[in-house]
């Protein structure tokens, strides 16, 4: 698949050819569902659990009289009903350590890379700029129409002027290759992937 090259402000420069086996797989709605639940599950931390009734260090004694104390009748005080008791129903610890296949996790990045290139996908040259402020990088992008929500990838290391430059920039995400996953791809508008960063894609895969 050949794809024109584009400079940050839209004009052009060149053509790259892109693998097939990686931007060019039929997208499948269940496996990228699979995929983007197994990454939002394993964002989360553990639920914690309280302690209840069971789990409190206190006396089981009964500590008053049956009747003629003038109080209800308690038997011991680790009742929810007293302070230092158990927790009444309280929260269980539960772990959200989705576990997915190696390989269906590959074909989830395979198919988000492929779901961009058959629209809203664009390579760029490189990510230097002339001046690495943000009001320049700004009317840059702003040529080019890249669209609101963009995510930027780079290759090994993502430019330090760039990132800077982006900091500031509204809808504007930046990632290594090591770093592009398929929630991220999915969520933005338009993927801009630098030349060094679809030799480092494709490298991913073919290695």
């Amino acid at each position: 698949m050949k794809v024109q090259v584009l400079n940050l402000d839209g004009s052009a420069a060149g053509d790259v050819e892109l693998s097939d086996a990686v931007f060019g797989i039929a997208p499948r709605a269940d496996i990228l569902h699979r995929v983007v639940t197994w990454q939002l599950e394993n964002r989360r931390g553990t639920a914690r659990a309280a302690r209840e009734r069971s789990d409190v260090a206190r006396t089981g004694k009964k500590f008053g009289n049956q009747k003629g104390g003038g109080t209800a009748r308690h038997g011991d005080r680790a009742a929810p009903i007293f302070i230092g008791g158990g927790k009444a129903h309280g929260p269980r610890r539960r772990d959200f350590d989705v576990s997915l296949n190696k390989k269906v996790r590959a074909l989830g990045l395979k198919m988000a890379l492929s779901a961009k290139a058959l629209n809203g996908l664009v390579v760029v040259d490189n990510l230097d700029l002339a001046d690495a402020k943000t009001q320049f990088l700004a009317a840059q992008l702003a040529k080019a129409n890249f669209g609101k929500k963009v995510l930027v990838v780079d290759g090994e290391q993502v430019n330090e002027g760039f990132a800077r430059a982006a900091r500031n920039l509204v809808g504007i995400n930046v990632l290594p290759a090591v770093g592009a996953n398929v929630y991220d791809i999915l969520k933005h508008d338009t993927l801009v992937l630098t030349r060094a960063a679809v030799e480092k894609l494709e490298a991913r895969f073919h290695g």
